[in-house]
């Protein structure tokens, strides 16, 4: 045998020992492309909104402003903000609408009195940031807690509402124990195991992660929000004005057992329209972010502008 030949032999086995160096380097590129394809939701999320404040008399509320288009305001439920609202936000950018995201009272930088408030002092805070938008009829997009808020905006500000959604409204009363479970959810004594089993009871569906909502709890801002409760009549928000409803409903929601499904349907007819987002349960939109953002886009769509 050739030394030639030794030295071909030797460098065909090398071959198939490793694979060439610039195959390797395709496979290393090849995976930080899928991990950075993983990140770009989020990084849209963060990058896409621009923090915006309006002032009133009572109050500074920041808010998060993206896309362009026809409004869609969302409010967060009891003792949270709306920074996980950002799938949802970009959702509905992507479907031709501007997103307002306003944080209440107590959180990201939204400050204002906090004691001896109702339902309609909220209101207000969520209007002046339609008004300074530019004031045109906004679908107003009230998540649990949120949605009471909501409707009172569509009964105090008819002009500035073109319709209301639902995102996992209760029924008319719901079992004590789920309130109970907010309470301890925020309550920082709480375990975290402890904590675990109250989001799984009223939040969250079977085979969904509830560990993201361990944090973003604000216990003075639900305390607030409770008492606010306290001082609005059910009347008051009940009917949501005279707006449309799009009554969003997660499937395996404990807050909307199957009996209360059409509660608002058979009080307000045809002014309401039902559809049930089925595995998600209390925390529909940060659960099934993108089916939430289209049931709200496709009744939106279908709405007279």
């Amino acid at each position: 045998m050739t030394a030639e030949t030794r030295s071909h032999n030797r460098m065909q086995r090398h071959d198939l020992a490793a694979p060439p160096l610039r195959d390797r380097t395709r496979r290393r590129l090849a995976k930080g492309l899928v991990a950075a394809a993983c990140l770009l939701p989020l990084m849209a999320t963060a990058s896409g909104a621009e923090r915006k404040t309006v002032q009133t008399p009572e109050a500074t509320i920041v808010y998060h402003a993206q896309g362009r288009g026809p409004l869609i305001m969302v409010i967060a439920s009891t003792g949270r903000g709306t920074e996980e609202f950002g799938l949802l936000a970009e959702r509905l950018v992507a479907r031709g609408y501007r997103v307002l995201r306003p944080e209440p009272r107590g959180i990201g930088g939204s400050v204002g009195p906090m004691d001896g408030v109702s339902f309609h002092d909220f209101a207000k805070d969520f209007a002046a940031v339609i008004q300074q938008e530019g004031g045109t009829p906004t679908i107003v997009a009230g998540h649990a807690y949120g949605n009471w808020i909501a409707r009172v905006i569509a009964t105090d500000f008819p002009a500035l509402t073109r319709g209301v959604v639902l995102l996992a409204a209760g029924a008319r009363t719901w079992p004590k124990e789920l309130s109970d479970a907010i309470t301890m959810i925020n309550d920082p004594k709480s375990t975290e195991a402890q904590r675990l089993a109250g989001l799984r009871l009223g939040f969250f569906a079977a085979g969904n992660d509830p560990r993201p909502w361990l944090d973003g709890w604000y216990e003075d801002v639900t305390k607030s929000q409770r008492a606010a409760r306290q001082r609005t009549r059910q009347a008051d928000w009940w009917a949501g004005g005279r707006a449309p409803l799009l009554d969003l409903q997660g499937g395996a929601d404990p807050f909307r057992p199957v009996a209360s499904r059409l509660e608002l349907k058979e009080e307000f007819a045809d002014r309401v329209t039902v559809k049930i987002v089925e595995g998600a349960s209390h925390a529909l939109p940060a659960e099934k972010p993108m089916e939430t953002a289209d049931a709200v886009a496709d009744w939106a769509d279908r709405l007279p502008r």
